[in-house]
C-alpha cells in the first residue's frame, strides 16, 4: 500500500504518467529524489576530482610535462572501456597541445596490461610519461621495471587493487583499498574524465591559454565516448555513472564524433541512440578489433577527427565483428560440449578450457555460459602450454577478488578484475588446481545457499496497454542498466498465435490478450532452450509471458515489441 500511495503522489505532483510512477515507487524513488533522477545533471553529481587519492600528484606530473612538450603515451586496455579512455585523453591532451602516442597491446601477443617490453619501447620512442587507462593496478613487475629505466607513469584504473600498490608517479583508483571514495563504481572512462577535468581546471589557473592560439577544451563534448566506456564495462548506471551516461547520450545523438557516426552509420543505426546502441550495437564493434588481432583499431577510429579514416576504420571493425560472431559460434558450441558431458556436482562455477579456442571471444563466450547456467562461468584459450581466461559473474559474487586471490597464491602467471569480469594468464598444468581454488571461494562465498534465477517484475500489462506512449514514457526512467534496470512486465494468461525462427536462433512470435489485441514478441538466442522450445509447441495454450517492452522501429515502423526472458504455462 504504501508503494501504491508514493506512485500516486508522484503522478499527482510532478504530472509523471502512472506507469512510470509506478516503477518509480516500486524502486524506492520518493516526489523529492524524482526530478534529479528522471533528468540526472553533472551539477548534481560529478564529484571534485580532488577528492581521489593520486589526483593531486597526476595532475602535476601531466601538467609538468605539457608544459615542458613531452611524449606523454597512453597505454590503453583493448577492450571498449579502455578505447574510449584512451581516445579521451589523447583528444584532450591533443587540445592542450600536448604531443601523445597511443599505446594498445596485442592481447593475443601481449595479453592483459602494461608489459615491459612495451614500455622500453615507449621509452626508446621519446616517451618520458606513460598513463595507463583501465589497467596497471596489479602491474608490479612492469611498472616496477618502467621506474628502473626511468621512465615515468601514471595509473588510471578502477579494477580491485591488493594491499600493496605497484611503483608509480600517482595511481589514481575508486577500488583502491586505502581509498574513502564513495564512488567505486566508475568506469575507467569516468575515472579519466575526472582525471582531465582536474588537469583542464589546473590549465586555467596557470593562464596556459592566455595570449595563444589555443582553447581550453569543451569536455563535455567528449561526453559521448564516457557514456560508450561506462555502459560497455557494465558497471552500474546509478550516482555519477547516471548522470554521465545521460549527459552522453545527448551529446552522441549530436553526431559531433566522426569515429562514432561512421560506426554507427556501418552498423546501420537509424534510430535515436540510447544505452541499449552503446552496449550492443556499437560496443561490439569497438571491441571487434581487440578480438581479432587489431587491437588499435577501437582508439584510433574513437579519436579520428578524419573522416575518411573513420569511415575506413569503422567499415573494417564491422567486418572484424562479423568474424568475431563466427568464431564466438564456434567456441560457444564446444564450450556447452564440454560443460554437458561433465559431472556436474559442482554448482558453483562453469569452467571451461579448450585447446586453440580463440582468446579474443572467450569474455563474450563466458557471458553466454553465465546466462546458459546461471552461474559465474571462466573460460580458458590454451595454445602451447598457457591458458588466457577470462570470466564473468552474476550479482551477489564477486569474481575479481576470487582471481586476484588465486594469483596471490601462486596459481596465475597474472589477473585481475572487478565484482562482475575478471581476465587470468594461467600455465596449463594449474588449470585443475585453478578450477578447485575459485569453486571453493565461489562456495564461501555463497555461504551454503543455492544459485536460484530471480526475473524482477515491475508491474502487469495486458497486450492492448503495451503502446509506443507507454514506452516512450517508461524511456524516461532511463538509461538503463546495472542499478537502474530495465522495466520488466509480466503479460499473464496471454497466448501464442503465431511463432517461428528468425536468424539462426532466435524465436519470434506474436501473442495475443483475451481481448484478441496482439503484440509481437521476441526470445533472442532460445531456439534450443526451454523457452524457444515453450513458445513454438504452445499449441495455443495459455502463457505468463515476462519481458521488456521496446519501441520497434526496423524499417521506419512506429510500434512496439516484447523482448521475451521467460514464460511458464498459465496452468
Amino acid at each position: 500500500m504504501e508503494a501504491e500511495r508514493q506512485a500516486l503522489a508522484l503522478s499527482q505532483r510532478l504530472g509523471l504518467p502512472d506507469a512510470v510512477a509506478r516503477v518509480l515507487a516500486a524502486r524506492g524513488v520518493d516526489t523529492d529524489q524524482a526530478p534529479g533522477f528522471l533528468a540526472p545533471t553533472l551539477r548534481e553529481h560529478l564529484p571534485d576530482p580532488a577528492h581521489l587519492l593520486g589526483m593531486a600528484a597526476a595532475v602535476e606530473r601531466l601538467v609538468r610535462a605539457v608544459q615542458k612538450d613531452e611524449l606523454v603515451a597512453i597505454f590503453g586496455d583493448y577492450d571498449v572501456d579502455g578505447a574510449t579512455s584512451s581516445a579521451l585523453l589523447q583528444r584532450f591532451l591533443t587540445a592542450l597541445g600536448a604531443r601523445v602516442r597511443v599505446y594498445i597491446p596485442d592481447r593475443m601477443v601481449e595479453g592483459y596490461g602494461p608489459n615491459l617490453p612495451a614500455l622500453s619501447r615507449l621509452k626508446d620512442e621519446g616517451a618520458s610519461l606513460v598513463i595507463t587507462v583501465d589497467c596497471g593496478i596489479t602491474a608490479h613487475e612492469p611498472l616496477a621495471g618502467a621506474a628502473t629505466i626511468g621512465l615515468d607513469v601514471i595509473v588510471v584504473d578502477h579494477h580491485v587493487a591488493e594491499p600493496a600498490l605497484p611503483t608509480a608517479v600517482a595511481i589514481i583508483n575508486p577500488n583502491r583499498l586505502d581509498e574513502t571514495s564513495p564512488h567505486r563504481q566508475l568506469a575507467a572512462v569516468g575515472v579519466a574524465f575526472l582525471l582531465a577535468v582536474a588537469v583542464n581546471r589546473r590549465m586555467r589557473e596557470l593562464k596556459w591559454f592566455d595570449g595563444t592560439d589555443r582553447t581550453p577544451p569543451d569536455l563535455l563534448r567528449w561526453l559521448d565516448l564516457v557514456a560508450l566506456g561506462t555502459v560497455c564495462d557494465v558497471v552500474p548506471l546509478i550516482g555519477v555513472n547516471r548522470a554521465l551516461v545521460a549527459q552522453g547520450i545527448k551529446v552522441l545523438a549530436q553526431r559531433g564524433n566522426p569515429g562514432l557516426v561512421a560506426l554507427a552509420d556501418a552498423a546501420g543505426l537509424d534510430s535515436t541512440p540510447g544505452a541499449y546502441h552503446l552496449g550492443f550495437i556499437l560496443g561490439p564493434r569497438v571491441n571487434a578489433g581487440g578480438r581479432v588481432g587489431r587491437a588499435e583499431y577501437g582508439a584510433r577510429l574513437l579519436a579520428s577527427e578524419d573522416p575518411d579514416e573513420a569511415k575506413r576504420l569503422a567499415g573494417e571493425l564491422n567486418r572484424f565483428n562479423e568474424e568475431r560472431r563466427a568464431i564466438e559460434a564456434a567456441v560457444l558450441d564446444q564450450a556447452i560440449a564440454v560443460v554437458e558431458a561433465e559431472d556436474r556436482r559442482d554448482t558453483s562455477l562453469v569452467f571451461v578450457a579448450g585447446e586453440g579456442w580463440h582468446p579474443g571471444v572467450i569474455g563474450i563466450v563466458a557471458s553466454r555460459l553465465r546466462e546458459r547456467y546461471n552461474r559465474p562461468a571462466c573460460v580458458v584459450a590454451l595454445d602451447r602450454g598457457i591458458g588466457k581466461g577470462s570470466g564473468r559473474s552474476v550479482s551477489g559474487v564477486a569474481l575479481g577478488p576470487a582471481v586476484i586471490a588465486a594469483r596471490q597464491a601462486g596459481l596465475l602467471v597474472n589477473g585481475g578484475g572487478h565484482a562482475m569480469a575478471a581476465g587470468f594468464t594461467v600455465e596449463a598444468g594449474q588449470i585443475r588446481p585453478l578450477r578447485q581454488f575459485l569453486s571453493a571461494r565461489i562456495a564461501d562465498q555463497l555461504a551454503g545457499a543455492p544459485l536460484v534465477p530471480m526475473l524482477g517484475l515491475d508491474g502487469v500489462v495486458e497486450p492492448r496497454a503495451a503502446t509506443a506512449d507507454l514506452v516512450a514514457a517508461l524511456a524516461k526512467i532511463g538509461p538503463f542498466g546495472p542499478g537502474n534496470a530495465e522495466p520488466r512486465f509480466a503479460l499473464p494468461a496471454v497466448r501464442v498465435m503465431k511463432a517461428d525462427v528468425v536468424g539462426t536462433d532466435h524465436v519470434r512470435c506474436f501473442i495475443a490478450g483475451g481481448d484478441g489485441a496482439r503484440l509481437k514478441a521476441i526470445a533472442f538466442r532460445a531456439l534450443d532452450g526451454p523457452l524457444g522450445r515453450a513458445l513454438l509447441q504452445s499449441g495455443g495454450l495459455a502463457m505468463h509471458i515476462a519481458g521488456h517492452l521496446r519501441a520497434d522501429d526496423w524499417q521506419g515502423r512506429a510500434g512496439v515489441q516484447l523482448l521475451i526472458d521467460d514464460a511458464a504455462h498459465a496452468q
